[in-house]
């Protein structure tokens, strides 16, 4: 095999993870916010279902769920207090 081919087929290699990497950051941080979102969908399942025997309910929406995924359980005391407070 001569030089040039051999820098052609490394040139692609690199290329490739490049264009892996590009692609595979963007979408490992994508999957851990909806892993977290849809624990926070959980969470506030899990609330509801606690709260319906008191009278008590927080709306499960994108909203709801973006706050308690991303926030965790202080999310959750966040959405319950703000309920709370306004009705």
């Amino acid at each position: 095999m001569d030089m040039p081919l051999i820098m052609v087929y490394a040139f692609g290699l690199f290329l490739i993870y490049v264009l892996a990497y590009i692609f595979y950051v963007p979408l490992q941080y994508a999957m851990r916010l909806l892993t977290s979102i849809l624990l926070g969908g959980v969470l506030l399942w899990v609330v509801n279902t606690l709260g319906s025997r008191l009278g008590f309910f927080v709306a499960i929406n994108p909203v709801t769920a973006l706050v308690s995924g991303t926030l965790g359980i202080p999310g959750v005391v966040l959405l319950i207090a703000l309920k709370s407070l306004v009705c």
